[in-house]
Parts: C-alpha cells; sequence; structure tokens
C-alpha cells in the first residue's frame, strides 16, 4: 500500500523592515506545518543589506525549503515579498502548489518595485538612491524608531494596540532593510501556471487598496481574490482571520 501524498508546508516570507518573527502571532493558528524565512540580512541570516537583491531573497526562500521541507509548498509573501516570488515559484518548480499574496507588491512584467510606488514617491525615491550611489553609499531604511508612535496609524485600519505595537517594533522584528530590490526587473511569466490568491487589505494605508487591485490586473493569470478589512499587517491584527483564509487555499 502506498504512502499519502506529503502535506504541503506553508512557507511565509516576510516584507521590508521586518524578519521571521513578523508571522510569531499566525505561526501556532495554522492548519498545517509551516516554516518562516528570514531573507538575508535579518535574524538568522545577518550580513550587510545595502545590495540585497531579488535573487538573493528567492535564493534564501529556496534554500530555507530544500533544507527544512519535504513535499510540496505554498508560499505566503506579504507586501515588498511580492517581488521575489516569481523567482522562487521559478527555482522551486512544481513543488510549488500555490502562493498567497497578501497586499504584495506585482509590478508590470519586466518592472521594478518601484512600480507598486506612487509616481512621485518612486521618482523621489530614485533620486535620492542615485545621488547616494554617485556618491559611493547605499540608502537603508532604519529598524525600530526613535519614536514609536507613528507606527500605531502607520499601517491604516484600527490604530494598533500597546500590544500590538510593542509587538510590531520589537527589534527582533523591526529591523534596518535596504532598497536595492526595488531597483531589479520582476517577471511574473517565470512563475508559470502557479494559482494564486491575492488578500486584499481594505483599509491598508502603506499599499493602498487601489494600488492592490491594479497589481492583481497585473498577474499573468486571473487570481482568487479574498478581502480583508483591517490594515497593512494582518498576521499581526487579525491572525485568525488570516489563518482562515489559508486554511481555505486549494492544495490538493
Amino acid at each position: 500500500m502506498s504512502e499519502p501524498a506529503p502535506q504541503a508546508t506553508y512557507v511565509l516570507v516576510h516584507g521590508g523592515g521586518s524578519s521571521a518573527r513578523f508571522w510569531d502571532r499566525l505561526l501556532p493558528l495554522l492548519d498545517r506545518p509551516a516554516i518562516a524565512v528570514d531573507l538575508p540580512g535579518r535574524g538568522s541570516r545577518p550580513g550587510p543589506i545595502e545590495r540585497v537583491s531579488v535573487d538573493d531573497e528567492a535564493a534564501a526562500v529556496v534554500s530555507d525549503v530544500e533544507a527544512e521541507v519535504d513535499g510540496p509548498v505554498v508560499l505566503v509573501a506579504h507586501s515588498s515579498a511580492g517581488l521575489l516570488i516569481p523567482a522562487a515559484v521559478a527555482a522551486l518548480g512544481d513543488r510549488v502548489v500555490h502562493v498567497v499574496l497578501n497586499a504584495a507588491l506585482v509590478p508590470p512584467e519586466g518592472g521594478y518595485g518601484l512600480d507598486c510606488l506612487k509616481p512621485a514617491h518612486a521618482e523621489g525615491l530614485r533620486a535620492v538612491v542615485e545621488a547616494a550611489e554617485a556618491e559611493g553609499t547605499a540608502i537603508t531604511m532604519p529598524g525600530v524608531p526613535d519614536d514609536p508612535e507613528a507606527f500605531r496609524t502607520g499601517y491604516g485600519g484600527d490604530p494598533l494596540s500597546d500590544d500590538e505595537l510593542a509587538f510590531v517594533v520589537d527589534p527582533e522584528r523591526c529591523v534596518p532593510d535596504g532598497l536595492h530590490h526595488h531597483f531589479q526587473p520582476v517577471r511574473w511569466s517565470e512563475a508559470g501556471d502557479v494559482p494564486v490568491t491575492y488578500v486584499v487589505n481594505d483599509r491598508d494605508r502603506p499599499v493602498a487598496p487601489a494600488m492592490q487591485a491594479e497589481m492583481i490586473t497585473r498577474l499573468p493569470h486571473p487570481p482568487t481574490v479574498v478581502h480583508l478589512p483591517g490594515g497593512h499587517i494582518p498576521a499581526v491584527t487579525d491572525p485568525a482571520a488570516l489563518a482562515a483564509v489559508l486554511a481555505a487555499v486549494p492544495v490538493g
């Protein structure tokens, strides 16, 4: 008698300025095995962050999957982690049975993370980065802010509670980050026919709902679209709702 097929494992990939610890509130609620990846320069992968590329980030995901997971995987990407997903899917091939994107960045085919920002913000960021490169330096985002109160309302949705705010700005979760990956081409055609669920945060401030709607149209195949009513970080503010979305993903 043949053994049953292995259960799919969630592979959780954090967004910018964060680490694998971002997922701490979600992990205990999941209906199947899961791993949370630290992207380069964060957590278990310390090192310089200034020139971390999309390919570097995808390679970190692939490395963790190959080291820790037997069988199929569901890639779950938050925010800027969307940029690395096509390359990770291309490398992992048929092992990826589904992709879940939560307010995740999807540039036009061959476009850049910058294309997911408001035009004025993108041009301003480009100018600052180009000026820094001309001086032989690099722009990075700081980790824990001097005054964390701006984070209380910065994600959209209801203001963070004291407990949620403390969770978010914990120095193991709120970490420095680079901007290099926003300047590299992303091609969703590399992901083939992998099915996608896009989870829209209806009151997201960093990634506005209108931008999420536009990015959904950039995917090569129409995704399943699910809406959550809160702000940018449901893994923190409503992990049970996000866990329910993941549990409903068809993975065979």
